[in-house]
């Protein structure tokens, strides 16, 4: 799927003149968020980036996102459709070295949006999670070759774009019901303890690249 296409020069457009993360990033912050909650409008998307410290997104790229995660919702709730489903990531006539820096920037933004959601996982999306922060945890220098190449980059992109399509199946709740946007409660639980339950991934090793070759970070 071509740059056109897929939506990267749209994005790259809307987002021109915000550089907290890249365009990757942001669009898998917005699929985490949306693999367990509904859409929200604009004003409460801007309030979701004020609490994660980033700065005001311009109008365009706001209304860019609302609109994007109302069709990411609609997708993944239908269960072809979500089959479908692709990450924010440019095409094939880019550089392998920036696709797989890429889709680790996607990686650690679904990582970071579903984790706002306050939800729970079962073993099997805990393994996911933990498989995906490998992805996120991928460090290559701008001159160094990405083991396996093209093979192992369609391996990886693969797995981490089923990984919503796995976690979309949960009933979905306003965004303005998790914590981070009404507060926590007074008896909520720290990420130790939730570690503790299985309910979240446990932190990762470092971890160069997803096929678990060792190589020093």
């Amino acid at each position: 799927m071509n740059d056109n296409i897929s939506g990267w020069n749209t994005w790259l457009t809307a987002f021109d003149d915000w550089n907290d993360v890249s365009i990757s990033e942001v669009h898998g912050l917005m699929t985490g968020l949306m693999t367990a909650c509904n859409a929200p409008d604009e004003p409460v998307w801007a309030k979701v980036f004020e609490e994660l410290s980033f700065a005001p997104l311009p109008d365009e790229a706001l209304t860019l996102l609302a609109e994007e995660a109302e069709d990411t919702v609609f997708q993944l709730k239908d269960k072809d459709d979500a089959y479908s489903y692709m990450p924010l990531v440019p095409d094939d006539e880019h550089d392998l070295y920036e696709r797989v820096m890429a889709l680790k920037q996607w990686a650690n933004g679904f990582m970071t949006g579903f984790g706002i959601t306050d939800c729970g996982l079962s073993a099997e999306e805990n393994e996911m999670l933990s498989d995906l922060a490998k992805i996120g945890a991928i460090r290559l220098e701008d001159d160094e070759d990405f083991d396996g190449g093209e093979e192992s980059y369609l391996h990886i992109f693969e797995f981490a774009r089923m990984v919503p399509v796995s976690f979309a199946t949960r009933k979905r709740k306003p965004v303005k019901d998790i914590a981070l946007i009404a507060g926590l409660a007074i008896d909520a639980k720290t990420t130790k303890e939730l570690q503790a339950e299985g309910k979240l991934p446990k932190p990762m090793p470092p971890v160069v690249d997803v096929m678990n070759q060792n190589r020093p970070s």
